[in-house]
């Protein structure tokens, strides 16, 4: 199944709790907490460009999945990462935490793990 598509925040489950298990200040996870961001992918292929469009910023990482690449952060931290596909799933290793991105009724469910903390963010499809 394509990514293709604009996504908007709907939902999160365990959101501080994992942001404080991978070392995220206090007044960052205040400012993030239950903060609506709209996240734009498009997929060719193996080749993804995802961005998450906050008020006043846009992140976007562009990607071949099997290939390393050059990735940033929400806060703008710069790291290198092999994005893989698996099941269908966008999985990737970010060190502190792993992560995996998934449509489900054409929804974007993603889902971070760190130190046996899950977290679960859904977007619905805008388009």
């Amino acid at each position: 199944m394509s990514f293709t598509g604009r996504y908007e925040v709907e939902s999160e489950e365990n959101y501080e709790t994992f942001m404080q298990t991978i070392g995220i200040p206090a007044e960052t996870i205040q400012k993030g907490k239950n903060f609506k961001f709209t996240t734009e992918v498009v997929q060719n292929g193996n080749d993804f460009t995802w961005s998450q469009l906050f008020p006043g910023h846009t992140i976007t990482n562009r990607f071949t999945v099997g290939k390393e690449s050059d990735m940033a952060t929400a806060s703008g931290k710069k790291f290198k990462a092999t994005v893989q596909l698996e099941d269908g799933k966008i999985v990737v290793d970010f060190g502190k935490y792993k992560h995996s991105s998934e449509i489900v009724g054409g929804n974007l469910v993603e889902i971070s793990e760190a130190g046996g903390v899950t977290f679960k963010r859904i977007s619905r499809r805008l388009a």
